[in-house]
């Protein structure tokens, strides 16, 4: 079954036990009700504030966590509770901390091997070798680098080898779990152009988690913007950065730094007052409401929908 979508995701939940007393357990929120799309070959960007639950939907997608509720479609065909054995293929993830993802009892060549030893994606280890030797060239890794341990490595490089581990399999999606931001900024753009070259050469799609929104819009062919578990405003890079809607989007982007001196002095700051709600006492309403400059009595008593405002520019706001 063929569809538009690669990805799409629908009402998206995961909800945390979290025990508060004798036999006594509430829920944590970190993703309630998500809800978007990815073409092949596309790139979304998911940005918010630390906590809002971009990393979880990334891990949840993958079935690294299983959905307390929502559907999960790949490729036409729903996802949500099958076996993920046959599509780890298909999907990937690289991870946020390159320190701690890499086995350090591990050479580069086991660690990029792995996933083909895993799927049995070779005849003989002749041809494991090539295809590892030619993952790490992809990447910008030498051949010598495959008899060394983690440890020998920068920052900037291990990461590289996720990435290689990530395209062993020669998948289709990639959730990239804020990639570069453990690296210096100097060896950041290496990685960001690297992403996209990889995209143009192999045609794989990412759900790219981040908070460097300079960082977002370059490679994003689409933003999605999360805060407390939810989608609050998603649309075109370039659309929803000229021309931010929800409150929310518009203070993180007074945020982003300005290389202009001239220009960065006549720059507005939206400084948010009040402080983020517990994802476990959720506000009623919009949970946005006890930061916003606009909030109205309905913004308490009824939660808006993510709404098409035009040209594809979603946002969840009463009052925007």
């Amino acid at each position: 079954m063929s569809s538009e979508y690669l990805i799409e995701v629908k009402d998206l939940k995961q909800y945390f036990p979290i025990n508060t007393g004798f036999m006594k357990k509430t829920y944590l929120k970190a993703v309630d009700g998500v809800s978007f799309q990815i073409k092949p070959g596309e790139t979304l960007g998911l940005v918010g504030e630390s906590g809002c639950g971009k990393t979880t939907v990334g891990r949840t997608l993958l079935r690294l966590y299983e959905p307390t509720g929502g559907k999960i479609y790949f490729n036409g065909e729903e996802v949500t509770r099958q076996n993920m054995l046959s599509l780890r293929k298909e999907m990937q993830m690289v991870f946020q901390d390159p320190y701690s993802s890499l086995n350090p009892r591990m050479t580069v060549e086991d660690i990029i091997g792995e996933p083909l030893d895993v799927h049995k994606l070779y005849k003989t280890k002749e041809e494991r070798r090539e295809k590892i030797l030619h993952l790490m060239e992809l990447v910008g890794l030498n051949a010598e680098h495959a008899r060394r341990y983690a440890h020998e490595f920068s920052g900037g490089q291990r990461q590289r080898i996720g990435i290689a581990r990530a395209l062993a399999v020669n998948p289709k999606f990639i959730v990239c779990d804020e990639p570069v931001s453990a690296l210096d900024v100097s060896i950041q753009a290496q990685v960001v152009n690297m992403f996209e070259d990889l995209q143009h050469k192999l045609g794989v799609a990412y759900l790219f988690i981040a908070h460097d929104l300079l960082i977002v819009r370059h490679i994003s062919d689409r933003i999605a913007v999360m805060y407390l578990g939810k989608i609050v405003e998603i649309g075109d890079a370039d659309e929803v950065y000229e021309h931010p809607r929800h409150p929310y989007t518009v203070s993180l982007l007074s945020a982003v730094p300005i290389p202009d001196p001239k220009t960065a002095r006549n720059q507005h700051r939206i400084i948010l007052e009040g402080d983020v709600p517990s994802p476990m006492n959720m506000p009623t309403g919009c949970a946005f409401r006890s930061r916003c400059r606009y909030a109205t009595e309905r913004c308490g008593k009824e939660c808006p929908p993510l709404e098409d405002r035009g040209s594809g520019h979603f946002v969840a706001c009463w009052n925007k």
